[in-house]
């Protein structure tokens, strides 16, 4: 089975100001997901329910935010960048996605 990879609006913000080489290595890492969803770590706390994917490029360590939507059989991709304060955006990211239906 597969899965689709969907960004939120500001995910794809994300992966659009990242440069040529970090796109193509986020790029590759969202692709993974669409055979193995669960290819991310598990987060908890006020981020429970969200897995982290990490990525490597030569400006250094990135993540990717994401929801599995099994219903849907979909990952909801919220947040792409550095690890640099990652998981305080990605908390008050999460928190909107919720609000919104889409996690």
């Amino acid at each position: 089975m597969t899965y689709d990879i969907r960004l939120t609006k500001k995910a794809d913000k994300d992966f659009s100001s990242l440069d040529r080489v970090e796109m193509k290595k986020a790029a590759q890492a969202l692709a993974k997901l669409k055979t193995d969803p669960y290819a991310g770590h598990t987060l908890s706390s006020k981020l429970n329910g969200v897995r982290s994917l990490e990525f490597s490029a030569p400006g250094g360590a990135y993540r990717a935010a994401y929801v599995v939507r099994e219903e849907l059989n979909r990952c909801v991709v919220f947040m792409v960048g550095s690890h640099e304060n990652f998981y305080q955006e990605a908390e008050r990211r999460y928190e909107a996605l919720k609000q919104s239906g889409q996690a």
